[in-house]
């Protein structure tokens, strides 16, 4: 019954017909995005959790960067004559971290803040145009500053208005003006 020569019964193999797939089927993949709900698919935008991340994480990023080149160039002018190289580079390495940890959390702040308020106006007026992201940069910098004073909370959401405004101007001339 289990003889080898008896070709009435075929062997088990798992990975039959596994290698008989052309390449191009396997990587054949979608180049527009997928939707669960067909009312996703109507709104051309992030939804709010994907702006918080991006717009938090981009911010921390940035922050830290900027902050460690900042600190580290402070580390490298506060050298006094005589140290040994050792101790430069410690200090320079201190410093940047200090400065790139503190640059990083303000502005992954703003970009929290900055969110959370466009999220909601998106949501309240039920329309993504320039003057939620303007209202956003306004409201932010207002927010931001409030605990100085009122004239340094107008003056930061005034700056921030004009940032958010100018961020999105420059979008979209990069948009029309730069082929990709």
């Amino acid at each position: 019954m289990n003889d080898p020569n008896d070709h009435k019964y075929r062997k088990y193999h798992p990975y039959q017909g596994l290698y008989d797939v052309p390449a191009q089927n396997l990587y054949n993949l979608p180049t527009s995005p997928e939707f669960l709900f067909d009312e996703e698919a109507l709104h051309q935008r992030r939804s709010w959790s994907e702006s918080l991340q991006y717009y938090t994480g981009t911010g921390y990023l940035a922050g830290a960067v900027l902050g460690g080149a900042k600190g580290s160039i402070e580390g490298i002018r506060a050298a006094e004559p005589g140290e040994t190289v050792k101790l430069r580079v410690n200090r320079v390495l201190n410093s940047g971290g200090h400065m790139g940890r503190r640059f990083g959390n303000n502005l992954g702040v703003l970009g929290l803040m900055f969110a959370g308020i466009e999220s909601g106006l998106i949501h309240w007026r039920d329309t993504d145009d320039l003057v939620n992201t303007v209202l956003a940069g306004l409201g932010t910098g207002a927010i931001y500053r409030a605990a100085k004073g009122p004239r340094s909370a107008a003056i930061a959401g005034a700056i921030g208005g004009i940032a958010a405004a100018a961020a999105v101007a420059g979008k979209q001339a990069v948009k029309r003006y730069v082929p990709i």
